[in-house]
């Protein structure tokens, strides 16, 4: 672990990828206690207040900091991106890897299965999910999971049928043992590392999603301070106090960056032929 952590920030990627998400996790764990203001406190002299000495990037529509709500909003954001993601992921994992031990007609059925959700673009999947919910956090949570879900699912499959050909797996068969067993202990641990890379590069696009939903009213709710509730409130007053958009949206764009950038750099660190 040390050492692929070395090898990870001695990448450029990798290494402003990594110092993008310290200041990420930085803000989940201390925002709501570094924050210069109550997120959630009105104060109507303070409408449309200009980025400046007292509020840093600018007052909302009723007075609230948007600095502070952006602190406070990255323990709601990111969490959930992350979530969603790991659920995503590992049921995918989970049904490509299944999908690949049983092979033949099972493996044709699940994967033709896949394609057919996969035929729904990812957006429109997690949108017919969370209207299905009636929004909320939770219910943008598990459509986003639902929505990653098929993608991760070929793309496991395509690396345990590597796997599945391999001499420790012969030997578990013929050991007798379940395949249950098979799946989980002999295939999954030794798909985890393009999962590994897929879940930090798939975070980036859920912390979107996650903003998008929101944006579009089934995510979270007023007065959540949400970075893409956020932007939804704020495109009212765009002509007028456009920081109340370019802020969250810069906040998105950055934390986004930042996943892909890791990603990038944890698939260069993991590749042995990087090796020097």
């Amino acid at each position: 672990m040390t050492e692929l952590l070395g090898r990870l920030l001695r990448t450029r990627q990798g290494a402003v990828g990594a110092a993008i998400l310290l200041v990420v996790a930085l803000a989940c764990l201390l925002g709501p206690y570094v924050a210069p203001y109550d997120p959630e406190k009105i104060d109507f002299l303070g409408r449309f207040a200009a980025p400046g000495a007292r509020h840093w990037l600018g007052g909302d529509q009723l007075g609230r900091d948007v600095l502070s709500r952006l602190l406070t909003g990255a323990r709601t954001t990111v969490p959930a991106a992350l979530a969603a993601t790991l659920l995503g992921t590992c049921a995918g994992a989970l049904i490509g890897t299944l999908s690949a031990y049983l092979g033949g007609g099972w493996d044709e059925a699940i994967m033709r299965t896949v394609d057919a959700v996969m035929a729904l673009p990812g957006l429109l999947l997690a949108l017919l999910i969370a209207s299905t919910l009636s929004g909320g956090g939770g219910g943008a949570l598990a459509a986003i999971s639902v929505a990653f879900a098929p993608g991760m699912a070929r793309v496991t499959r395509s690396v345990a049928l590597t796997v599945r050909r391999q001499e420790y797996v012969a030997a578990a068969i013929a050991r007798g043992e379940s395949g249950g067993h098979i799946v989980l202990r002999e295939m999954l641990p030794n798909v985890a590392a393009p999962v590994v890379v897929e879940i930090t590069i798939r975070v980036a696009f859920a912390v979107m999603l996650f903003a998008t939903l929101s944006f579009l009213g089934l995510g979270a709710q007023p007065p959540a301070p949400e970075w893409g509730l956020m932007v939804s409130e704020g495109r009212r007053f765009l002509h007028q106090a456009p920081w109340l958009v370019i802020a969250p949206g810069a906040t998105i764009a950055f934390t986004a960056i930042g996943f892909n950038l890791l990603g990038d750099g944890l698939r260069d660190a993991m590749n042995p032929r990087n090796e020097q």
